[in-house]
C-alpha cells in the first residue's frame, strides 16, 4: 500500500490537513484527504480540474442550500464545504480502531437551547396554525441540545469516530469530517439520493412499530402492518419523494417494496423508488432538497413553517453528505431514457455517481462548542409533551452513541431514538404471513408507479400541449408525467412566473395543488391562482383544476368553501364521479361545499358525496378534481385524470 495506508491515523491528524473518514460497508474505513473549497452554489462543486480531469469531492450541504429552490430558510452563511479530494485510501476497520483515541471527552454547560415548556407551546402552535390551516400534513421542527468542549478538534472527532465505529451498527454511514475548526461526526441511519451508472434512488422510510418486551413476534408485528395510520404516513412519504423523482428521471421513478428495516429495538417499512436520469448529479442533488422525514410536506411550505418557528438556523441539519465519485463507466443511457424529465434537451452522460446520507444523528463542533440538533415530527394528533420527549431521546441517543455520556444513562431513557442505526435484522419479512401482509398493500396503490414507465404507444392526446400552474405543490411533476403518458407535451410554470400571455395561449391549461387557505385573498399564490382560474374560465379555453384550484373554481360558481372536521391528509376514498366510482387519494384540509343532493350549479355538474363534499365539477371546456390523480393512492388515476382532460378539451359549443 501507498500513501496514508503506511502512516497512522494520529499521524494524519497531526499533519493538521483536512480529512474525512467515512465507514460504508462494515469492513474497512475510507479516509480522504485533499483541500478544502467552499462554494456558493451546487452548480459550482468543483468536479473536475482546470484541464477537465474528473475528481472526487466530499460536499457537506448545509440546510441553506434550498435558497436555489427559491424556498425560505435561516441564512445563516453555514458555507456548501467540499473537500476535494487529493489522497484516499481504504484501511481495515479494526485498524482504524486501535489507532484511534478512546478516552471520554466531557461535556460543559450542556443542554438545550430551548426550553421543554418552550418547545412543548411551539408543538401545539404548529398543530393550529399550520396543520389546522391547511399549510401541510407534517412538519419537522427541531431544537439543539449543546455543550462546551475542551478537547481539540481534531481529537474530539477522532474519538467520537471511534465511538461510533465500536458501538453503532447497521448505519448507512458511519463519519467523521474534520475541516479546520469545525467537525462532523455522525451515524447517518439512511440515503437521501443516489445516482449510480444512471440510475437515481431514493428509499422513504416511514411507519414505526417499537418492539415489545421480549422482541417482536409475526402477530406483534402483524398488528402494526394493519394498522391504517402506520401504512398511510408510508404512503405520504413516498408521494412526497416521487414528486423529486419525477422532476429528475425521465420514467418518472418506479416503486418497489414494501420492505422492512428490521433493527434492534424498533421496526420500520420502507419502499425503494429508482428510475433513470442522466443529470449532472449535482442537478439530481438540487432538484431532491431535501428529504420529507427531516422537513415535512408539501416540502417549499415545509421551508416556510420551519423558518416561522425555528427561532435560529438549521446549519448542517436535515442537509446531506454528497460524496461526488469518477464514474468507472461511461456507457450511454438507454434510448427510452434519454433526455430530461422536464422534456428540455437531451443532457451530457454524467461524469460522476453520487451517495448522499441525510445529516441526521450528527454532532458539530466548533469554536468548543458541541451541537447536536434533533427534530420531532409533527401532526395533527402529536402530543406536545410527547414530541418533547422524542428530542430528549434522540439527542441522548447520539450522546449516549459517541460516548459523550455513559451509554448505561442513554439506554435508561425512557423515548427510543428512532434514528439510531442497529444490529443485524431479525428477518421478520421471511415469515409467510408477514410477507403476505406487506404484499398486499400494494393492492391499494395506482399500477402506474409500480410499473416499469418506459416509452409505449403515443398517447390519446398525442400532438396536444398542456400548461401546469405550480402552486407550490410538487405534486404537479407527478401530474405533468402522467400528462406527457397521455401524450401531452407538458410544461410547468411556478404561479409566481407564469405570465397573463402563457395562462391566455396554453392549448390546455392546469390550475395546480397547493397549501393554504383557497379563501384567503390576502395571500399573494392564492390571490394569482384566483385570477389565474377567473381568466382562463372567462375566456372559455380548455382548464383543468386540481385540489387548492378545483377549490378556486369551485368558489368562482358560488359554491361555499369549508375547512374540514379532520382534514384529508393522504386518506384513499372511492368516490362517484359522475357515475363511475374512483379510488382516489386526498390530500386537502378545506373543501367546496353544496347542499346535499345538489347536482348542478349553472353550467357545472356537481360531483358531491351525501354530505354535500364535492370531489369534481365539469362543464364546457372545463374539469376539476378535489384529489390528487396523481398520487400513489389514486388507482384510478390516470383513466379519471384522462377522463377530465377528455372533458376540458372538448369544444365549446355556443
Amino acid at each position: 500500500m501507498t500513501g496514508l495506508a503506511h502512516s497512522t491515523l494520529r499521524e494524519i491528524a497531526d499533519r493538521g490537513i483536512p480529512f474525512a473518514l467515512i465507514a460504508r460497508d462494515g469492513a474497512t474505513v475510507e479516509v480522504l484527504t485533499g483541500d478544502v473549497v467552499d462554494v456558493d452554489l451546487l452548480a459550482d462543486i468543483p468536479l473536475s480540474d482546470a484541464d477537465g480531469t474528473p475528481r472526487e469531492v466530499l460536499a457537506l450541504v448545509p440546510f441553506r442550500q434550498v435558497r436555489e429552490r427559491r424556498f425560505e430558510c435561516h441564512d445563516d452563511g453555514a458555507p456548501l464545504r467540499c473537500l476535494v479530494v487529493r489522497e484516499r485510501s481504504s484501511l481495515p476497520r479494526g485498524e482504524v480502531l486501535a489507532a484511534l483515541p478512546a478516552e471520554r471527552i466531557d461535556l460543559e454547560d450542556a443542554g438545550f437551547d430551548i426550553s421543554d415548556e418552550d418547545y412543548a407551546d411551539i408543538v401545539r402552535r404548529v398543530i393550529a396554525d399550520e396543520i389546522g390551516r391547511g399549510e401541510g400534513a407534517n412538519f419537522v421542527i427541531r431544537r439543539d441540545f449543546t455543550a462546551g468542549v475542551s478537547t481539540d478538534a481534531t481529537t474530539a472527532a477522532l474519538t467520537w469516530f471511534r465511538a461510533l465505529l465500536e458501538h453503532e451498527r447497521g448505519a448507512y454511514w458511519t463519519f467523521a469530517v474534520v475541516t479546520g475548526d469545525h467537525v462532523a461526526v455522525g451515524a447517518s441511519p439512511e440515503a437521501h439520493v443516489s445516482a449510480k451508472d444512471g440510475v437515481v434512488t431514493m428509499n422513504p422510510i416511514s411507519g414505526t412499530f417499537r418492539h415489545p418486551a421480549g422482541g417482536p413476534t409475526p402477530a406483534t408485528l402483524s398488528e402494526f402492518l394493519r394498522s391504517t395510520k402506520e401504512t398511510e404516513e408510508l404512503f405520504m412519504v413516498v408521494d412526497e419523494e416521487l414528486k423529486m423523482m419525477s422532476a429528475v428521471c425521465s420514467d418518472g421513478g418506479r416503486i418497489t417494496g414494501p420492505h422492512l428495516k428490521e433493527m434492534s429495538r424498533l421496526t420500520h417499512t420502507e419502499y425503494v423508488l429508482r428510475g433513470r436520469s442522466r443529470l449532472d448529479p449535482r442537478d439530481i442533488l438540487r432538484e431532491t432538497m431535501f428529504a420529507p422525514t427531516v422537513t415535512g410536506s408539501p416540502m417549499q411550505n415545509a421551508c416556510t413553517v420551519i423558518t416561522r418557528h425555528e427561532t435560529t438556523p438549521r446549519g448542517y441539519y436535515s442537509g446531506v453528505a454528497a460524496l461526488f465519485t469518477p464514474r468507472s463507466s461511461t456507457a450511454a443511457a438507454t434510448p427510452s431514457a434519454a433526455g430530461r424529465a422536464d422534456g428540455a434537451a437531451e443532457t451530457p452522460e454524467p461524469t460522476h455517481d453520487l451517495d448522499a446520507p441525510i445529516l441526521i444523528r450528527t454532532a458539530y463542533l466548533q469554536d468548543g462548542r458541541l451541537r447536536v440538533p434533533v427534530g420531532a415530527t409533527l401532526v395533527r394528533h402529536s402530543d406536545p409533551y410527547g414530541e418533547v420527549g422524542e428530542t430528549h431521546g434522540k439527542a441522548a441517543g447520539v450522546l449516549g452513541a459517541i460516548g459523550a455520556v455513559p451509554r448505561a444513562a442513554q439506554a435508561q431513557t425512557d423515548v427510543v431514538d428512532e434514528d439510531a442505526p442497529t444490529p443485524a435484522p431479525r428477518r421478520l419479512a421471511h415469515d409467510p404471513e408477514i410477507a403476505e401482509l406487506l404484499a398486499s398493500r400494494n393492492a391499494r396503490l395506482a399500477e402506474f408507479w409500480l410499473n416499469p414507465q418506459g416509452a409505449g404507444a403515443p398517447g390519446p392526446f398525442a400532438g396536444r400541449t398542456a400548461l401546469v400552474v405550480d402552486a407550490e405543490d410538487r405534486f404537479t411533476t407527478m401530474l405533468a408525467h402522467q400528462l406527457r403518458h397521455l401524450g401531452l407535451t407538458v410544461e410547468i410554470a411556478p404561479w409566481s412566473a407564469v405570465t397573463d400571455a402563457q395562462v391566455d395561449e396554453a392549448e390546455l391549461l392546469v390550475a395546480g395543488p397547493g397549501p393554504g387557505d383557497p379563501r384567503d385573498v390576502s395571500n399573494a399564490r392564492i390571490r394569482r391562482m384566483r385570477e389565474v382560474v377567473a381568466r382562463r374560465r372567462a375566456a372559455g379555453r380548455p382548464l383543468l383544476a386540481v385540489c387548492l384550484s378545483h377549490q378556486i373554481l369551485a368558489d368562482s360558481f358560488g359554491i361555499a368553501l369549508a375547512p374540514l372536521d379532520a382534514p384529508h391528509q393522504g386518506l384513499q376514498k372511492t368516490v362517484d364521479l359522475f357515475g363511475e366510482p374512483s379510488s382516489i387519494g386526498f390530500y386537502n384540509t378545506f373543501t367546496a361545499r353544496v347542499a346535499a343532493g345538489t347536482t348542478r350549479v349553472g353550467v357545472a355538474e356537481v360531483a358531491a358525496d351525501a354530505s354535500g363534499d364535492v370531489y369534481a365539477l365539469r362543464g364546457p371546456g372545463f374539469a376539476s378534481v378535489q384529489g390528487h390523480l396523481e398520487s400513489i393512492l389514486s388507482r384510478d388515476g390516470m383513466t379519471t385524470l384522462q377522463r377530465l382532460v377528455e372533458q376540458a378539451l372538448m369544444p365549446v359549443t355556443a
